[in-house]
């Protein structure tokens, strides 16, 4: 799957922003794999790594201008909580998801656009109140000026089927590119971030501010034939 957009800047400028989605095995944790260079080319390539503050493999290695823009996901919206009737409990709790992980790359050089590579790894979960086998997430990627103002921002659906008798599933999706032209070769990428989050309700910011996770209540049994309770505590 595959979505762009693109916002005009100046009558010479625009960000744009291409992705694509792959689902992984439902109730598996994400697999992983790569190749070994050896001898001299994996010491120059470890170097290069770490002069140039690349991630491994995201992007085709070549030297940058400056620094890659910051790539982070918002505290706020990192997380997605559904509550029936607004009732912060886990035997409440509808669909859920979190971005479990982050990886990204950059490559720009004398005056030409940044371009940036990022995958996204979701956790989604099923709970006790969520109706059927499938739910659509929506998330948002937001290219800013660092610290200020957003450019250009683009919301995606991320459609996840669950696995009977599974309340959990994986989706990686691709931030094919991210294109942020520049002015001239003196801009940096240290200028811009790049912020990714769930699309969430005030309320759900809210749950994800004050750092409230569920906890088994301490030292209770569960009872034949009836699910346990829990409560909300802040990290």
């Amino acid at each position: 799957m595959r979505r762009t957009f693109s916002l005009a800047l100046s009558a010479l400028m625009a960000v744009s922003i291409a992705a694509t989605t792959a689902t992984i095995a439902h109730a598996q944790g994400p697999g992983g794999g790569g190749g070994q260079d050896d001898g001299d080319q994996a010491a120059k390539k470890k170097k290069r790594d770490e002069e140039w503050n690349q991630p491994k493999a995201p992007l085709q290695q070549l030297r940058n201008a400056g620094p890659c823009p910051y790539v982070k996901v918002l505290y706020d919206a990192s997380r997605y909580v559904e509550f029936k009737d607004a009732k912060e409990s886990a035997n409440q709790a509808g669909f859920t998801g979190e971005i479990q992980s982050l990886a990204s790359g950059c490559a720009y050089k004398s005056d030409e656009p940044i371009k940036i590579r990022a995958e996204v790894l979701f956790q989604l979960g099923r709970g006790p109140q969520a109706q059927g086998d499938k739910h659509v997430y929506r998330y948002w990627v937001a290219v800013t000026e660092r610290n200020q103002a957003v450019i250009a921002k683009e919301y995606f659906d991320l459609p996840v089927t669950f696995a009977a008798g599974q309340d959990r599933a994986y989706a990686r999706e691709t931030l094919e590119q991210i294109t942020i032209p520049r002015a001239d070769a003196k801009v940096s990428g240290g200028n811009f971030e790049v912020l990714i989050g769930f699309d969430v309700t005030p309320e759900m910011a809210a749950f994800n501010r004050e750092g409230k996770r569920f906890r088994v209540n301490a030292g209770q049994t569960a009872q034949a034939g009836q699910a346990q309770t829990g409560t909300t505590t802040k990290q």
